[in-house]
């Protein structure tokens, strides 16, 4: 098969495009011809690689139409693989994707990132409207497929559920990349992803605070550079005012000698050194309606100790099989209650992160690849059989 991945795509740096080239990667691995229609922000300009085959401004409506029309007079292209995420197309609540999926010929898969259980009208009409249009919609864990069906109306029987997928890191001692990176003798927590409002570091931060005394030896690592977007939408010198809100809130505390900021967007590589070095991988979402996160699943991947807020991918994830702690609710106290225990019973941390890597060896990305290759490969039949 051939296919066509529509979304933001590297070297945009947002989760997203990380994905959407993971799994463009991963497909042809498998042995699928993939490319790409990429969705382009209004901030910056990209030099795409040569698999980019169309490129849409997010706001041009035009854009949407034209490029839809070019698809369906590419004959080479068999199946679209559309990445939902209201905040990276057009319109209202990115409505103009509605404009390019209406006039889209081809068979489409879904992948759906954000699946909110109080939409506005409008955000539940989008993805309604893209449930209906589509031959086969993913989402990433049970909660999402019972509240596709429940809130946005979608068909149980075209509703796939694909976890998120995870880099093949590749493993290597915690011991020694601690000495390479200059943290031997730490007990590490680290946090990474994107900076910006609504990822809860200031609730780590706090947590942190009430555990030095018993753990001195204790580092935080807030590991990831301020969202891109969230710079150039603040202005220049105020794009970094929330990681300045952080230090502030750190010097405050007297926590600069618990707290470092790795202030850099990681390459793969780098990030499963980082992860690997972890003792405990801290997920402090004060969202708890957030039913997909990708740095916790990377953080699976790796077999890594986990504690975290309960929102809905976590309480799915974690608490299924005890892979990771939950905390009662997204405040400082519970969680630091958790990673306490973590750090004084080291037969709990063992346990955690081999039940953790039961799972991450079923969310390699190669593995998830070929799942989203048989769910097409099945779609195309069943329509051939028509």
């Amino acid at each position: 098969m051939n296919f066509l991945n529509l979304g933001t795509y590297s070297p945009q740096q947002c989760r997203i495009a990380t994905f959407s080239r993971n799994l463009r990667d991963n497909l042809n691995k498998v042995g699928e011809r993939t490319f790409i229609a990429a969705v382009s922000d209004p901030y910056f300009t990209y030099a795409y690689p040569d698999e980019v085959l169309y490129v849409i401004r997010q706001a041009k409506l035009e854009d949407y139409i034209s490029t839809a029309n070019a698809i369906n007079n590419n004959i080479g292209l068999d199946v679209v693989i559309i990445q939902h995420e209201y905040g990276i197309y057009g319109g209202a609540d990115g409505d103009y994707l509605l404009e390019f999926t209406a006039r889209l010929k081809k068979p489409f898969l879904l992948v759906t990132h954000t699946i909110l259980p109080y939409p506005t009208a409008n955000e539940k009409l989008v993805l309604s409207t893209l449930c209906r249009q589509a031959a086969g919609i993913i989402c990433m864990t049970k909660n999402s497929s019972s509240m596709l069906s429940r809130v946005y109306g979608a068909v149980p029987e075209k509703v796939y559920i694909i976890h998120h997928g995870v880099p093949a890191f590749k493993m290597q001692d915690r011991d020694s990349l601690k000495q390479e990176y200059g943290y031997e003798g730490r007990e590490l927590i680290t946090t990474f992803g994107l900076i910006g409002p609504g990822k809860g570091i200031e609730i780590g931060i706090r947590a942190l605070k009430r555990l030095i005394m018993k753990h001195q030896n204790l580092t935080y690592l807030i590991v990831g550079r301020t969202h891109p977007m969230l710079v150039e939408q603040e202005g220049e010198g105020h794009g970094d005012r929330y990681r300045e809100t952080l230090i502030e809130l750190v010097r405050r505390l007297g926590m600069q000698d618990h707290v470092e900021f790795v202030n850099k967007f990681l390459e793969p590589e780098e990030l499963g050194e980082y992860l690997y070095m972890t003792d405990i991988y801290l997920s402090p979402y004060p969202d708890l309606n957030q039913a997909i996160s990708g740095t916790l699943a990377y953080a699976l991947g790796c077999g890594r100790a986990i504690v975290s807020t309960p929102y809905l991918y976590a309480l799915e994830m974690l608490s299924e099989g005890q892979r990771g702690l939950v905390a009662v609710d997204a405040t400082a106290e519970p969680l630091a209650e958790l990673l306490d225990r973590v750090l004084s019973e080291p037969v709990l941390k063992l346990k955690l992160e081999k039940r953790a890597s039961l799972l991450g060896a079923k969310v390699k990305w190669p593995y998830i690849a070929k799942q989203y290759a048989s769910v097409a490969d099945s779609l195309l039949k069943s329509k051939a059989a028509i």
